[in-house]
Parts: structure tokens; sequence; C-alpha cells
């Protein structure tokens, strides 16, 4: 009698890697086709809304990791859609707004936005923005992984300014200094080597993980910011080349 066939050997299905969810909420409807079509290129799952109940809707029946949020919104603001987004469950914001005055940027911040992107935007830069908030989080789960023999980053003592790499706050003077993500990623770059200058370049590829420094201004409007925040004197301006932190106070 013919052997009987081998049993095969057991199969296991193979976990694919989920991409990361962005929900983007924007009334218009063009803008809101092209910035999913380019988020959607990227790699990432795109949900569309085009209001504020229906974007704590989508969030509540799907958590996203990333929510792309129209400030003049229909329904409720976007103001009031980050708070409720942020009283619910924790969740990185990139802000898009009309508006440039800084007041604007301030509240959103205050509501719980990590980010702001005034329009006109280029694509690049919403990519490179949305990049790097989402490297965030990764990072942030690794970090609560990480177990007691992972060593925390010191903190930077720059003068008066204390940067806490480990705990990601701020103080100047002993009194805490709000910052977004990026403008957080930004300020290390630059204190972890105080008085050399970075160039633009370096700084992309560093805070935003994009080596191409033509076509926007991500890196000098952060600078900016940063100055509001932090002082004048803070980052020295090399024209033609880049930026360099200077310690306040010497």
């Amino acid at each position: 009698m013919p052997s009987p066939p081998a049993p095969h050997p057991p199969t296991y299905a193979r976990r694919v890697p989920q991409p990361p969810l962005v929900l983007l909420v924007e009334d218009e409807p063009t803008l809101a086709s092209a910035v999913a079509a380019r988020l959607s290129a990227e790699g990432l799952a795109v949900r569309v809304v085009h209001d504020g109940p229906a974007a704590l809707e989508a969030a509540a029946a799907a958590p996203p990791d990333l929510v792309v949020l129209d400030l003049m919104l229909p329904g409720l603001d976007g103001l009031e859609v980050c708070r409720r987004l942020q009283a619910r469950r924790p969740v990185p914001v990139l802000m898009l707004t009309a508006r440039g005055e800084e007041a604007d940027r301030v509240i959103g911040l205050g509501v719980g936005a990590d980010d702001y992107l005034t329009k006109p935007f280029g694509m690049r830069e919403l990519v490179a923005r949305v990049r790097a908030l989402l490297r965030r989080v990764e990072r942030a789960r690794e970090l609560a992984s990480a177990g007691p023999a992972d060593a925390a980053p010191e903190p930077l003592a720059l003068g008066p300014l204390r940067v806490d790499r480990a705990a990601r706050r701020v103080s100047l003077q002993g009194r805490d200094v709000h910052l977004t993500p990026t403008e957080f990623d930004l300020l290390v770059c630059l204190g972890e080597r105080p008085g050399r200058v970075l160039t633009r370049e370096h700084l992309l590829a560093r805070v935003w993980d994009w080596p191409d420094a033509s076509g926007t201004r991500a890196v000098d409007s952060h600078v900016k910011t940063l100055r509001r925040k932090l002082g004048a004197g803070v980052i020295r301006t090399v024209h033609g080349v880049g930026y360099a932190l200077e310690v306040p106070g010497e």
C-alpha cells in the first residue's frame, strides 16, 4: 500500500501592520479631496468628514492616530471639536487655519492642538508635519514600554532654560513654557549642540525627517514661534546657513 501523504506543516496567518489612521476634518470639498489623496499616497489610511459633529462621531467609532482639523467648520468649530476630542482620548491634532494671527494659534494650542498650519500651505509641508506628529506617537509608545534598564536622556541645562527630554517639558527661569511637539523637538535638536550652527537641511532631516529644504518655510516659522516664547535672543540666525541656540544669560 502506498504510504499516506505527509501532513502539511501548520500555517500561520501573517499579521499585516495596519497603516496609521488619519481623521481629516475639512469642509471645503476640493481641499479635502486633495489632502486625502496625498495622505493616502503616502501610505496612510484616511477618513474624511466635513463638519464638527461628524468629526466627533467618526473619532468615537474608529479612534484615529492623528486628526487634521480645520479651524472654521459648520456645526462645531475646530476649537470646540479639539477640546472635546482631547477630553475623550488624547490624540495628536494638526490644526489648519486661514488665520495667521498669533492669538488664534495660542487658543488652538490651549485646547490641545499639537501643531498648526496656515492656509494656503504646500502638500509636502503638510505631509512633513503629519509624519513628524506620527513619529512622536511611536516614540511615546516606545518610551512607555521601555524597561527600567533603558536610561532616560538627561535634561538639558541651558542657563535659565531647562529642557527635560524624558518628560518633554521646558521651563524658563523656573516657569513652564508650553511648546508644540514640533517646537520641542526643534529646541532639543538645537540645544544638544549649543552655539553650533545647524543648517536648515540638517534641522529638517532631524525634526521633520525631510531632508529637502526647498519650497518650505517650516524651520523658519517654528524658529519664529520659539523666539516669541523663549526670547528673541535665544536662537541666532546665520543668514544663508541656518540657526544656532545661544544659551540665555551667557
